[in-house]
């Protein structure tokens, strides 16, 4: 019953959150507390198939020394307008073919996360950051500047065929212990992940991301070099 009222809990508030994306723009490592646990300043300095206390994870491809993975300085978040049990697919579809369109972090709908490609290898996504109406946040900061090259990209299958279909409870709390690992081993702060809507021009028939997005940001977990 308490397991039952947590997740209630979380989908409530991830609903409120989406409708208080203004605090995206302000969240930041100087005004945050940030995670106590698990300890991500350990796991994120691992090699390997490191495990976090919470989080099914598979990994297609091991993690290698962070030092030597590609220069990530912000997270991309998306949704694929797929259908639930996909995940594995795409993330065996871009395993074997690293530099296709997609993303490096599959998330299926019930909160299992597949690390599809090395990180130190590029996938094709994002649109080159095209979105300047600052209809969001502001676009100075992100136009032509977050993209595939320095923004590592998390999808999230599950909402077809209602696009607007939120992510599921089990993907949140996924996404909440996710978030943290990844801000930790690449040194990226909360001002730094961001929607998919937020940074191109994207479907008009929903806002890509933006919830889970602001979930992070709101989180305010800070990498230990920036507290």
């Amino acid at each position: 019953m308490r397991g039952a009222v947590l997740l209630t809990g979380v989908v409530a508030a991830f609903s409120a959150l989406h409708a208080i994306a203004a605090i995206a723009e302000e969240s930041s490592c100087a005004n945050s507390a940030g995670v106590a646990a698990p300890d991500f300043g350990t796991l994120a300095r691992q090699s390997g198939r490191p495990q976090i206390d919470g989080l099914n994870i598979v990994y297609l491809s091991p993690l290698g020394d962070p030092a030597r993975a590609n220069a990530w300085h912000n997270i991309i978040v998306h949704q694929t307008e797929g259908p639930p049990g996909t995940a594995r697919r795409e993330a065996d579809d871009q395993f074997a073919h690293p530099t296709k369109r997609g993303v490096t972090i599959w998330v299926e709908t019930d909160g299992t996360v597949y690390w599809s490609v090395a990180e130190n290898l590029i996938p094709t996504h994002g649109e080159g950051g095209d979105r300047n109406d600052n209809k969001y946040i502001d676009n100075t900061k992100t136009f032509h500047q977050v993209v595939k090259t320095n923004s590592i990209g998390v999808e999230f299958v599950g909402n077809y065929p209602d696009v607007a279909k939120p992510a599921t409870p089990e993907q949140v709390r996924a996404w909440l212990l996710l978030a943290p690992f990844l801000q930790e081993r690449y040194g990226i702060p909360p001002d730094r992940i961001y929607a998919h809507n937020w940074i191109d021009f994207k479907d008009q028939r929903y806002c890509e991301g933006c919830a889970l997005a602001t979930l992070a940001r709101t989180l305010g977990y800070c990498p230990s070099g920036s507290r």
